[in-house]
């Protein structure tokens, strides 16, 4: 994958099925994918090396953002997941290399601000179900 604007790593939330909204105003997001292992080493493990029993991990992704208030709709629209303890769907695009989707909770969301600035924000999220994805 050649280089990228970071500004194209999109965040969406489904506004209404189907339709996805851009989460506005972010400068910096992220998207990580973790899974977790199941170790079955015993005794008899060859040479003492740890042995892994694959794919019985948790898999998890945890998606963020920081940014400032642009868009009202979107901004709402985060804000009522987190306080309605919503899941929901998100989208994350990631350009040449696909789009992630699937069950999103907000588990954190920051508001900060200067005297002599902007209101600025910060929200994370973390997968809730199985996640889909789809190659560029």
């Amino acid at each position: 994958m050649a280089a990228q604007r970071g500004k194209d790593l999109l965040i969406k939330i489904e506004a209404s099925p189907g339709v996805w909204q851009t989460v506005a105003g972010l400068r910096a997001r992220r998207i990580a994918f973790n899974a977790e292992t199941v170790d079955v080493t015993t005794a008899e493990s060859a040479g003492r090396w740890r042995e892994l029993l694959g794919g019985a991990g948790v898999q998890r992704a945890s998606v963020s953002g920081a940014g400032i208030f642009k868009d009202a709709a979107s901004d709402a629209a985060l804000r009522l997941m987190f306080f309605e303890s919503r899941v929901a769907p998100l989208q994350v695009v990631v350009p040449d290399f696909g789009t992630v989707s699937g069950p999103f909770q907000v588990t954190s969301l920051d508001y900060g601000g200067e005297h002599d600035g902007e209101v600025t924000f910060e929200a994370a999220l973390e997968s809730a179900g199985a996640l889909a994805f789809a190659a560029a």
